[in-house]
Order: structure tokens, then sequence, then C-alpha cells
């Protein structure tokens, strides 16, 4: 077992309430309406940032796969030079974004404000989980975070482009983590900065205290860093634009909102059974590609929504 069991628990607990509420902005924010044509349609309006990017199918999944690209190129190079202070100013703006698009959905009343409340909402949450940061705060934003970015991402992708991205993203977490490794530098680099971009559950309440990686120092503190648990945001958010994609295509098919959001539902609890069954039978200080599990699960769950 990789971690005891009420760390993993909690890891599973956190995950499940990332892919919940994601899918329940998701379903807020979608609006079902017919085209001239009497065919049912789902619409988003904006988000708090603007508008989405014009692009569907594989521009979508294009688009992604270079922002991914780019992303993971650039916190290579920031770990190669220690930069932590430019990665702690990059990923400030990245989650105050994210979270701005959540906390939108979240406060839409109609008000001309209403944007720039989640705006403000968000940059005091994105604060305090940079500068003030403990385990309840960290996690409670990831969860707005992916929520913010499916909210962002589903509408632009369909069922077939999001499994696409599920398999290619699979089989590079495999090579990136058992082949090349800089998965895990990345890992190594976002943890001893005490900034990750995932969950994560530390072993001791006061191990999420501000860690100093300064100087020797650093060399030092591999021996002594905190034991914690981890699961990168990519695992959280991708299966994620898979299910709010299914739900979608239910709404189209003409199921209510609260008939499509349950039954796309079964794809988060066969995910979460999936990301468990690798909690419990990886080993312990070994790093694992989470994405070709949580993949897996998310097509058995796709399966059974369309057998029902």
């Amino acid at each position: 077992m990789k971690h005891n069991l009420l760390i993993t628990i909690t890891l599973l607990v956190f995950f499940i309430l990332a892919q919940v509420a994601g899918l329940w902005l998701i379903n807020i924010d979608a609006a079902v309406l017919k085209d001239d044509a009497g065919n049912i349609v789902v619409a988003h309006e904006d988000t708090s940032l603007g508008p989405r990017p014009e692009t569907k199918g594989a521009g979508s999944f294009l688009y992604l796969i270079i922002g991914v690209a780019i992303g993971t190129i650039l916190v290579l190079i920031l770990a190669r030079f220690k930069k932590v202070n430019i990665w702690k100013f990059w990923f400030f703006l990245a989650v105050w974004m994210a979270m701005s698009i959540s906390i939108g959905v979240i406060v839409k009343t109609g008000w001309y404000f209403v944007y720039d409340a989640a705006m403000l909402i968000a940059l005091i949450l994105a604060a305090w989980k940079i500068f003030r940061t403990n385990i309840v705060i960290h996690n409670i934003t990831e969860v707005l975070i992916y929520a913010g970015i499916a909210v962002l991402l589903v509408p632009i992708f369909d069922v077939f482009w999001s499994i696409m991205l599920l398999l290619v993203i699979s089989l590079y977490d495999m090579y990136a983590v058992w082949k090349s490794k800089h998965m895990i530098k990345m890992a190594k680099f976002q943890t001893q900065s005490n900034i990750f971009a995932g969950l994560m559950i530390p072993y001791k309440m006061k191990q999420m205290k501000k860690i100093s990686v300064k100087t020797k120092a650093a060399k030092q503190s591999v021996s002594e860093k905190p034991k914690t648990a981890i699961l990168g945001g990519g695992d959280v958010v991708f299966p994620l634009i898979l299910t709010g994609a299914v739900m979608e295509g239910l709404l189209v098919e003409g199921l209510t909102k609260s008939q499509a959001f349950m039954q796309s539902s079964i794809m988060i609890l066969t995910t979460t059974i999936a990301l468990a069954l690798l909690f419990f039978f990886a080993k312990k200080d070994k790093f694992y590609p989470a994405m070709p599990f949580v993949t897996t699960g998310c097509l058995i769950g796709w399966v059974i929504v369309l057998l029902i």
C-alpha cells in the first residue's frame, strides 16, 4: 500500500470532491436550448475571464496538448535553475484565473459586477493559498481550480476527442514517470518549494508549514523533507473533461440536468475505484503514473453509462 489508510482515504475524498464539484459547476453553467431545426443543443455563456478559445474537435485536442507541452518545458526550466519565486508567481496567476472561473459560476446572479466579485474572491483565496498555506486551504482551492479548468475546457471538447486526450496523456504520463523521469523531477521541485499543482496530504499537519529550499539548506533538507502524499492536478482534471463531455452528450439526448448529472457520475465512481486500486497495490516510496489507471476507470464508467 503506497500510503497509510487514513492518508489514502483523505486523498480519495478530495479527488471525489474535485470531480463532483467540477461536474456540478459544468451542469449549472450549461444552458439546454433548441436550435432553429428543433434540435437540442448545449450552450455556455462566457466565463468570468471572457470567451473560451474558439476551437472544437481536433483543434481543441491540439490546443491543450500544446499547452501541456509548453507548461512542462517551462516548469522543467524553472526546476533546473531553481527559480522558486518565478514558479510561485506563475502558479499564483494560474490559480487566480482558474478559481475566478469556478467562483464566477457559483456567484452568477445577473448582477453587472458579479464577475468582479468572483475575481476578488479568487484573488484572496489565491493569496491565502500561496502565502499562508495549510492542508485545508491548499486542497479546497485545488478543488476550485480543477472545477474552473473543467468549466473552461469541457464546452470545447466532445466525447471522442476527450477520449483521445486521455489516451495520449496516459501514454505521456507513463513515459514521463518510467522512462524520462522528468515528471518526478517536476513533482520534487514543486513539493520542495511548498507550491504543488495537485492534491497534497502531509503525514503530519505541521509539515504544511513553509519549507525553505534556498542554497545549501536544500541539499540538507532532502533527507529531512516531510513525507507527503500527492496526486498531480492533471490526474484530477483530465478525467473530469471526459466526464463533463459525456454529461453534455446526455443533455443533448434529452435527459434533464439532474438525470445527466447522476448518470455521468457513475464515471466518477469507477475512476475513484481505479485510483484506489492504484493506491492500495502500489509500493511505498515509488512513483507511479496515475493517468493510465484513472483513464481506465473513466472509460469503464463511460461504457456503463452507454449501456444504461
